[in-house]
């Protein structure tokens, strides 16, 4: 079974993507224009695999079209470019609502349990699915330099996922890589945390202090989003990010 899914993988790597996805891309992922021919042409073997693998279901009364498929699974698939990957896969299904959408969040706190609504734009489910807002998705696709992208936000998620809990470290490529992440990123997320709690500007945005896992999510997003001025201002988060993720944005021509 594993020989069949690597060899059926190499096969779909193989297959180019119909004109009309790549211009479903070009349009509606400005991104991709910037990346090398080499990686744009590995990103497309990966979209090729991650659409046969991964189920999407249109919600409140969505329906699902190649354009949704085809932007959210390019903007998925740049978190795995140049690294061994098993394709998200603990997640099943992308769920996609037409806008934001309400969610029933029951919270327990010091022994209370509180319930209510929520507003979101998107989550990650620890096990089974990715869910999106369709208008944040092409809202966080168009602008490449405002560092938010609800696509690249999830799957963050689902990479933190991967090894269990999400807690804001995913699955180093190296043991030796984990004493760096942690002292690097717990001193960049303690740094946030204080700068929101005395009302400092930040380039980070603030939701990445609620906790480490949100924390991780919105680095990725200033990674790929806001790459030359977070290389600047914290240059060692940047580089940790840059050994995880096997790429180097700040060195595209993204103006």
């Amino acid at each position: 079974m594993f020989g069949f899914k690597h060899r059926r993988r190499d096969h779909l790597h193989s297959v180019p993507l119909p004109q009309a996805w790549l211009k479903i891309i070009e349009r509606n992922v400005p991104y991709y224009r910037y990346l090398p021919e080499a990686d744009r042409r590995e990103l497309q073997g990966h979209i090729q695999v991650f659409l046969a693998e991964k189920r999407f279901e249109g919600c409140g009364g969505l329906q699902i079209t190649d354009e949704m498929k085809v932007t959210i699974a390019a903007q998925a698939c740049l978190l795995l470019l140049h690294r061994d990957t098993d394709y998200y896969p603990t997640m099943i299904s992308i769920l996609v609502y037409p806008s934001a959408y309400i969610a029933h969040v029951s919270e327990s706190a010091g022994g209370i349990i509180r319930e209510g609504d929520s507003v979101r734009l998107g989550e990650s489910w620890h096990h089974g699915a990715v869910v999106l807002s369709w208008d944040d998705v092409l809202r966080g696709a168009a602008d490449i330099h405002d560092g938010h992208n609800v696509v690249l936000h999830e799957f963050a998620h689902q990479l933190d996922q991967e090894g269990g809990a999400a807690h804001g470290s995913p699955i180093l490529p190296r043991r030796s890589m984990y004493v760096a992440w942690a002292r690097v990123l717990g001193a960049e997320y303690l740094h946030l945390q204080q700068d929101a709690k005395h009302g400092r500007r930040t380039m980070l945005d603030k939701y990445g202090a609620t906790n480490p896992a949100e924390f991780f999510a919105v680095a990725t997003e200033c990674f790929f989003e806001k790459a030359i001025q977070l290389k600047r201002k914290h240059p060692e988060l940047y580089e940790e990010l840059k050994l995880y993720y096997q790429q180097d944005p700040a060195q595209l021509s993204v103006r």
